[in-house]
């Protein structure tokens, strides 16, 4: 039986250890509570193959100043991981470029478990960051960021992320979750 809680914040749906939804709650509420829920994120490649690096505005409320590889937020009531990593994608940096999803994996790092629908884009057009959600943006090699994933404060869900595209992209097959 689908559980729905009345609330008035940002909607989504609680999920379980199998991704299975279990009802529609409030998400601040899923984090206080440390409820599953969905993800849908992007690793942005320019046609260079190089990988967008961003790091989050200060005044975001989940890991400000943090260094991330990914553009994603949550899922809506009833949206697929797809439509969702699209939708941000467009919202966070102004692009309209196709999605092509690659592996979803379960994060318990954070401010609350979710799963993470991870994507993938190639920008061709010049971004327009979201300036309450992106404080600066770079393109980096593979290999530079391979060096500053450790280094740099990065999300920790962005960086196990990375590590699993990074595989996935040179085994050609996705990782498990």
């Amino acid at each position: 039986m689908t559980e729905i809680v009345s609330c008035v914040g940002e909607l989504v749906e609680r999920v379980d250890e199998v991704d299975r939804v279990l009802g529609v709650v409030d998400r601040a509420e899923a984090e206080r509570r440390r409820w599953m829920h969905r993800i849908a994120t992007t690793i942005c490649r320019d046609p260079m193959r190089r990988i967008l690096v961003l790091r989050r505005a200060e005044q975001h409320t989940r890991f400000p100043g943090h260094y991330d590889v990914m553009v994603g937020g949550a899922v809506n009531v009833g949206e697929s991981y797809e439509d969702a990593a699209a939708r941000e994608l467009s919202e966070e940096l102004g692009a309209g470029a196709p999605v092509r999803f690659m592996f979803k994996f379960l994060c318990r790092d954070g401010f609350s478990p979710v799963w993470f629908g991870v994507h993938e884009a190639v920008i061709t057009e010049p971004l327009l960051p979201d300036p309450s959600e992106i404080a600066w943006h770079a393109w980096l090699t593979e290999l530079e960021v391979r060096e500053v994933v450790d280094r740099w404060p990065f999300v920790p869900g962005g960086r196990e992320a990375l590590r699993r595209y990074l595989v996935f992209g040179n085994e050609g097959r996705p990782s498990a979750g």
